[in-house]
């Protein structure tokens, strides 16, 4: 007489986990009447769930309403990805090639996307720098080195930052040194220099300008600055 034995991960359906679906072990005597009663049921459960899901992808995706064409799909997906966030070619093509859509296929909705103005690269860099520069403070090198791992052409990404113009970039570190500098009251003067200084460095700002605007802040508190212009 055989018991069966309910495994952990077993649905109301009949999903279950990968595994045995039932063990073999000696009867414990008539005290436990009718263990084998549903050995039947389940079985007939797990039949069907491996016939669910022995259907190929193909069949998979058409009872989802999926299109088979494959530009049909991939012009789905790229509406799906662009609907409320622009994304650069490179990115859409990364998904596309993500989901085995053929070049061919992806070729020709990403050309034909551009053309009708829903990719457009160099308007995703022009508000890239803008919303990066005001929300984030971050300076030309941070936003070049950004954009370029979105597959933005380096030309694109030239001129996309050439917006930014320099004495902006300078109000702008003095402005994030600024919100900064209250926090490092209290440290020595050198602490108080490699922390800001950094701070601007991660941002992308050029050590140059880094030490003139720090300098300037801490000679603003006090400080002496007597030998802050040397590289930190």
């Amino acid at each position: 007489m055989t018991r069966r034995t309910e495994w952990p991960g077993a649905d109301a359906a009949g999903e279950e986990e990968a595994g045995p679906a039932y063990a073999a072990e000696p009867s414990r005597g008539p005290s436990e009447p009718g263990r084998g009663a549903g050995f039947g049921e389940g079985a007939g459960r797990r039949s069907r769930s491996r016939s669910r899901s022995s259907g190929s992808p193909s069949s998979s995706r058409a009872e989802k309403g999926e299109p088979r064409d494959p530009v049909e799909q991939a012009r789905n997906i790229c509406l799906r990805l662009l609907t409320g966030t622009p994304r650069t070619r490179k990115q859409l093509a990364d998904a596309l090639r993500k989901r085995e859509i053929p070049d061919e296929a992806a070729e020709e909705v990403l050309s034909r996307f551009e053309d009708v103005g829903l990719i457009d690269d160099a308007a995703f860099a022009d508000a890239w720098v803008e919303s990066r520069h005001h929300g984030r403070g971050l300076a030309r090198r941070a936003l070049v080195r950004e954009l370029r791992t979105k597959g933005v052409d380096p030309a694109v990404i030239d001129e996309a930052v050439g917006q930014l113009d320099p004495d902006q970039e300078e109000e702008t570190a003095r402005e994030l040194v600024a919100r900064k500098l209250r926090s490092t009251r209290g440290l020595d003067r050198d602490k108080r220099l490699r922390r800001l200084a950094g701070m601007l460095a991660r941002k992308g700002y050029g050590e140059g300008m880094a030490l003139r605007v720090v300098r300037q802040a801490l000679e603003a508190e006090g400080e002496d600055t007597e030998g802050l212009d040397e590289p930190f």
